[in-house]
């Protein structure tokens, strides 16, 4: 439905037929939330919200690219740049940036690209924390890479994307957004290179999504979070012996934090500032939780002590976890991982956690924030779809959110016929 109707738009702005298409989902950001730009890895889960690129070459250096999304809106929708010349306009937010990056990343990698015209269609919610810049990155590369033969694979796609929004536009992301783009499903992301990427299904649960209709700029947020980090390592790095040192690093990045227990940093901890202990305690139990997460996952066994010590339980809770099985085990690690964001992380707010209880209430398994908060999307695990459907239906009917989605998880970068 969606391809016939983008093929459609693009025939009525340009009176011809694309030469290719290409979609890419839209990610909840299901676990393990601000810790790819730390080097660990996250869980990203694709959807069935997409954004569409359809291409056509033309025998010129122009690129001429439309956004159906900010026509309809009323806004400047065209942009046009030199293939030769794209550069970056000062105009923040300006989609057409993302393009102009992108084409300067290929081109700094020695691969060409020639002129061609464009046409955009996103069902992703701009700043709501599904990703949409990197969706609309990922699609656009694999575009390209159709129209000129440059012969990426899904890896290079996920890393000239991500290029083009860290490097080149500045933009201080990890490569979650981009490589769930690309690989979909539900995506373990290793942030350290090689950035192997393993794709997991859950045959069971249902996921939702609840704009909270509050938009952010993860600009703001991720910087203040990496320097609060770092005020807290370099204390360490003064205090700390020098076998745990080894282990630690001055920049947010270069600690060994797969290595580093609360056990090992305890008695130094109270020696930071509250916000820089905060956020390194937030870095070590977001993991610890998510690896429980993953074994889940799996299918290996996971046991009642296991949950107790990861998610911070009375052991009798957390054995009435593990006999409800593997979703509910899953259900209260999101909600756990939502507490510390509130608690530790400070990228909550008052809205987001009232979406989450109530979440819960009407029958959610676990429910938490997703992408770099402070606003966006709460994401939620149901039994079933019907469960998931009223979930939402009262959310809205409370004025909780502004809207919301039962989702599929979906495959990732497609491209599409234009026959």
């Amino acid at each position: 439905m969606y391809p016939v109707l983008v093929i459609s738009e693009f025939q009525k702005v340009y009176k011809e037929l694309p030469d290719v298409m290409c979609s890419a989902p839209g990610r909840l950001d299901f676990l393990n939330t601000h810790q790819d730009y730390k080097g660990l890895p996250v869980v990203a889960v694709g959807i069935n919200l997409r954004t569409y690129v359809v291409l056509k070459r033309v025998e010129k250096t122009l690129a001429r690219v439309a956004s159906g999304n900010l026509m309809d809106e009323g806004e400047e929708f065209i942009d046009e740049f030199d293939i030769s010349e794209p550069n970056l306009l000062a105009k923040p937010k300006w989609f057409g940036n993302y393009l102009r990056a992108a084409i300067i990343a290929l081109h700094q990698s020695g691969y060409k690209v020639r002129g061609f015209i464009g046409w955009i269609r996103s069902w992703i919610p701009i700043a709501a924390g599904l990703g949409s810049s990197g969706t609309l990155l990922v699609a656009f590369i694999a575009a390209l890479n159709e129209l000129f033969n440059l012969k990426l694979k899904n890896k290079d796609i996920a890393e000239f994307a991500y290029k083009a929004e860290h490097d080149i536009m500045g933009i201080p992301c990890g490569r979650l957004d981009q490589y769930a783009a690309t690989y979909g499903n539900i995506a373990v992301i290793e942030t350290i290179p090689p950035y192997n990427v393993e794709t997991l299904r859950l045959s069971e649960g249902v996921f939702a999504a609840i704009d909270s209709g509050i938009r952010h700029s993860t600009a703001e947020i991720h910087p203040q979070r990496q320097r609060e980090i770092e005020e807290g390592l370099k204390i360490l790095m003064e205090i700390a012996p020098q076998h745990l040192r080894k282990l630690l690093g001055y920049r947010y990045w270069e600690p060994k934090w797969d290595s580093i227990s609360l056990e090992m940093l305890e008695p130094y901890l109270n020696q930071l500032s509250e916000k820089a202990k905060n956020r390194i305690v937030y870095t070590i139990k977001a993991h610890r939780s998510t690896k429980l997460a993953l074994h889940t996952m799996r299918g290996y066994d996971v046991s009642s002590s296991n949950i107790a010590e990861a998610l911070e339980l009375e052991i009798g809770k957390a054995q009435r976890i593990c006999e409800a099985g593997k979703l509910a085990i899953l259900g209260h690690i999101m909600t756990y991982q939502h507490t510390l964001l509130s608690r530790l992380y400070d990228v909550s707010l008052p809205q987001l956690d009232s979406i989450v209880e109530a979440l819960l209430d009407f029958g959610a398994l676990g429910a938490k924030l997703s992408g770099a908060g402070l606003g966006g999307t709460v994401i939620a695990l149901f039994k079933d779809v019907d469960t998931a459907k009223k979930a939402i239906e009262r959310i809205i009917s409370k004025g909780l959110g502004a809207r919301a989605w039962v989702l599929n998880v979906d495959e990732g970068v497609t491209r599409h016929s234009v026959v």
